[in-house]
C-alpha cells in the first residue's frame, strides 16, 4: 500500500512539474507583418489651401453723382464692355477746379497704364521667345545624351508660364485701355458741363468677361470719385494659394507637381507649383504658436470642366510633392523605430548618415530578428529604405514593447 502510494505521488510530481514547465516555456508573442515591396516613392508636404482668383477688377466711379440702382447679383455673367452702373453726374459739383484735376489726373494715370501694358506684353514676348530657345537647345541636347529628362521638364514649364504671362500682359492692356476710356469720357463731361444734357447718365462699362464677385454699392444714392461700385472677375482662372511651413517651403521649387485633394469634389486634381512667394508672413496656429509661413502659388492643370464648380476663397488640401522615385525599396513607416546600436552601423555604412538610428524586426523561421536600416527618405506612409532590406522580407508592424532580439513570434492575421 505505501509503496503504491510512492509510486502515485511520485507520477503527480512529475505530471505537476511538467505542467509547471509547460507554462513558464516562452509562447511565441503574437504580431502583425508587411511585406517590404519595390513600388514608387513619393513624399510631399500636405496643407490646408484655398482658391483664388488669378485677376480680379474692382470697377469704380469714374465721376461723382448719383448712382443708380445696380440690378447685377454675385455670380450674374458679365461681358467685356456691358453696362454694369450707371452715374447721372451732378453738374454743379463738376464744374469746381479740384474736380477736373481730378479727372485730368485719372486720364494720365490711364495713359501710362496703357504704355506699361505694352511694355509689359514686349516684355512678355522676349520672355517667351527666350524660353522657346532654352526649350530647343534642351530638346538637341537631350537627343545627344548631355541633358536629363528633368531639365526637359523643367524648360517646358517655363515656356507654358511664359505663354500665361504673354496672355495676361494682353488681358491688361485690354483693362487699361478700358480704364483709359473711361476716365476720358469723365473728363469730357467735366470740361463740357454745359453740353451735358441734365439727367443724362453715365455708363460704367466693364472691362473683362467675367462674372459678378462681390457688388459694393447695390443701392441708389450719391458716389464720389473712386468709390468701389463691383468687382468681377473670371472664375475659370483660378490658382490654388497654399500657406507652408517656411521650413517646408524650402523643399517646394517651381515646376513640383501638386495633388489638389479634398476639394469636395469626385476625384483628385491636378496642380503645378507655379512660384513660391519670397516673403514669409507670421501666423498664430490653433495652439496659440507663432510660424513662419510662405504663400505657395499653385496653377490647376486639370481640365477646367473637372473643377468647373470651384470659386474664389474654396477651402481646399494641397499636397506639394517634394520628391519621387520609381522601383524602390519601402516598407511602412509602422515599422520602423529608433535604436541607438544603429547609429553606428547606419554611420559606419554611410558617414553622411541620411536618416541613421533606425531599426525594423523582419520575421525569420519564427523569431524576430532585429535589423539596423539606412533611409533615403520618408513619405507618408513609407519609407524609401536604401539598405539593409530586400524585397519579400516580412517586417513586423506596431512592433509591442516585450518584442525583443531572436525572439519567437507567430503572425497574426490582420
Amino acid at each position: 500500500m505505501q509503496k503504491k502510494t510512492v509510486i502515485w505521488g511520485g507520477g503527480v510530481l512529475v505530471v505537476l512539474g511538467a505542467l509547471l514547465a509547460w507554462a513558464f516555456v516562452p509562447r511565441p508573442l503574437p504580431v502583425e507583418t508587411a511585406a517590404v515591396v519595390r513600388g514608387r516613392f513619393e513624399a510631399g508636404v500636405d496643407e490646408d489651401a484655398k482658391t483664388r482668383l488669378h485677376d480680379r477688377y474692382s470697377i469704380s466711379a469714374p465721376l461723382a453723382g448719383r448712382l443708380a440702382r445696380i440690378a447685377l447679383r454675385e455670380g450674374d455673367a458679365v461681358r467685356a464692355g456691358d453696362v454694369v452702373a450707371r452715374i447721372t453726374p451732378g453738374l454743379p459739383a463738376l464744374l469746381d477746379e479740384r474736380s477736373l484735376r481730378e479727372q485730368q489726373a485719372r486720364v494720365t494715370a490711364g495713359q501710362a497704364g496703357v504704355q506699361r501694358a505694352a511694355a509689359r506684353i514686349e516684355r512678355s514676348r522676349v520672355a517667351l521667345e527666350q524660353a522657346r530657345h532654352d526649350l530647343r537647345r534642351s530638346e538637341q541636347l537631350a537627343q545627344q545624351g548631355f541633358v536629363a529628362p528633368a531639365r526637359l521638364d523643367t524648360e517646358r514649364l517655363a515656356v507654358q508660364a511664359a505663354e500665361k504671362d504673354a496672355d495676361a500682359a494682353v488681358q491688361d492692356q485690354q483693362v487699361a485701355r478700358a480704364d483709359l476710356a473711361q476716365a476720358r469720357a469723365a473728363l469730357d463731361v467735366v470740361q463740357r458741363p454745359g453740353g451735358t444734357q441734365v439727367g443724362k447718365a453715365f455708363e460704367v462699362q466693364t472691362p473683362v468677361a467675367g462674372r459678378v464677385l462681390r457688388v459694393a454699392q447695390s443701392s441708389e444714392g450719391i458716389v464720389g470719385l473712386g468709390t468701389v461700385l463691383i468687382e468681377v472677375g473670371d472664375t475659370a482662372q483660378l490658382e490654388v494659394v497654399a500657406p507652408l511651413l517656411s521650413t517646408d517651403a524650402l523643399q517646394v521649387r517651381a515646376g513640383s507637381p501638386v495633388r489638389i485633394e479634398r476639394w469636395g469634389g469626385p476625384g483628385v486634381l491636378q496642380g503645378r507649383v507655379r512660384s513660391v512667394e519670397p516673403a514669409a508672413f507670421t501666423k498664430v496656429s490653433a495652439l496659440g504658436v507663432e510660424e513662419q509661413r510662405v504663400n505657395v502659388l499653385i496653377d490647376l492643370t486639370s481640365p477646367p470642366a473637372q473643377w468647373a464648380a470651384l470659386g474664389d476663397g474654396y477651402r481646399v488640401v494641397a499636397r506639394v510633392l517634394t520628391r519621387q522615385a520609381e522601383d524602390v525599396l519601402l516598407v511602412p513607416l509602422s515599422a520602423l523605430f529608433p535604436w541607438q546600436d544603429a547609429q553606428a552601423a547606419a554611420s559606419a555604412a554611410a558617414p553622411t548618415g541620411d536618416a541613421p538610428g533606425m531599426a525594423v524586426f523582419v520575421v525569420r523561421e519564427g523569431r524576430a530578428r532585429r535589423l539596423p536600416v539606412l533611409l533615403e527618405a520618408r513619405g507618408s506612409t513609407h519609407a524609401w529604405v536604401k539598405e539593409g532590406l530586400q524585397a519579400g522580407d516580412q517586417v513586423v508592424v506596431y512592433p509591442p514593447a516585450t518584442l525583443t532580439d531572436s525572439a519567437r513570434v507567430a503572425i497574426r492575421a490582420p
